[in-house]
């Protein structure tokens, strides 16, 4: 496994990360969760990523309870949740946002149900325009002091709030935001590329990048339809598979050629899309999510295929894609 600083702090992320997202509590069993999360921590992952929405909590509770049930060393790994869409299946205001109230209900409850005692990382999990940006980086900052949280980021925010943020953080002597959890794959590049560019300098911002296959269409399983046990297939998941899909026979284009020149190369193409995310400089982890441990175990395959693949070759899979 090869290692990276979150950003310009100094944890310490596997670059290849394991999350609880649409298998864990719903698509997959608790046995087969228990052995991913073994795979994955055998292979040197030491950070698995989770949320108060994944399945309602349930993914937390799951995961929660395979690490514990493995005996993982509590030093030895990172682990995050998120909060903005809340637990309950239909939440009331409180249950929801990023207010002080329920930044604080959410951490407590993502504590009791992941079985620690502090979250490594805890991600604003889209920007709320009901609460001030300064609410919430205030009620961050005292999660922080209270030795509930050691780094606290955003996912899918802009970054002029993100900047904000920060701002704020640095007027009041509160502890800013680390890290951002975005989309990131060949198909989606312009957030990470473009407009979060200008952060790494100036915030030391982090990355834990989410989507690498593109949901799976980088995996050219979506060429001929959707697979019936497929992730795009799962109940609830129809707005994924509009956002996957739903842009016209172009972005399905452009997922073809990929696979074309993956097996062109001589390679399957899922690590094949991992490793590119890993040439990125600015990215600290990528996250992955299987529901088998033979898709894990391939995944892994891209930390070969970035040594072994030079500037050529990306260059060629970024004009595939293009």
């Amino acid at each position: 496994m090869q290692y990276r600083r979150l950003g310009s702090s100094g944890l310490q992320l596997s670059a290849l990360s394991f999350g609880a997202w649409v298998t864990f509590g719903s698509q997959i069993g608790r046995s087969e969760a228990r052995e991913l999360v073994a795979a994955a921590w055998d292979h040197g992952v030491n950070f698995f990523d989770n949320a108060e929405g994944y399945a309602n909590g349930a993914a937390e509770q799951v995961m929660g309870d395979v690490i514990a049930d493995l005996r993982l060393p509590r030093d030895g790994y990172c682990i995050s949740s998120k909060v903005f869409f809340g637990a309950a299946a239909e939440p009331a205001p409180t249950q929801r946002g990023l207010s002080r109230k329920h930044v604080r209900d959410a951490c407590d409850a993502a504590l009791k149900r992941l079985r620690v005692e502090h979250l490594d990382l805890y991600f604003c999990h889209r920007p709320d325009p009901d609460t001030p940006v300064a609410e919430t980086v205030w009620a961050m900052d005292t999660l922080i002091r209270q030795g509930k949280v050691l780094y606290w980021g955003t996912s899918e925010w802009p970054a002029a709030l993100i900047r904000e943020a920060a701002q704020i953080a640095r007027t009041h002597h509160l502890h800013g935001p680390t890290m951002e959890q975005p989309e990131y794959n060949l198909l989606r590049r312009e957030r990470v590329e473009l407009e979060y560019a200008p952060l790494y300098a100036e915030l030391g911002l982090g990355t834990t990048i989410w989507s690498p296959l593109a949901s799976g269409l980088l995996t050219g399983k979506y060429a001929d339809g959707v697979p019936a046990r497929s992730r795009l297939a799962q109940p609830g998941m129809e707005w994924l598979q509009g956002s996957v899909l739903g842009e016209g026979d172009a972005r399905l284009a452009r997922a073809c050629r990929f696979t074309a020149l993956a097996s062109e190369l001589g390679v399957a193409p899922a690590p094949l899309a991992i490793a590119w995310c890993l040439t990125n400089p600015h990215v600290s982890s990528v996250l992955l999510g299987a529901s088998r441990v033979s898709q894990l175990l391939q995944n892994f395959e891209a930390l070969t295929l970035l040594a072994r693949f030079d500037e050529s070759v990306w260059r060629r899979v970024e004009a595939a894609t293009a």
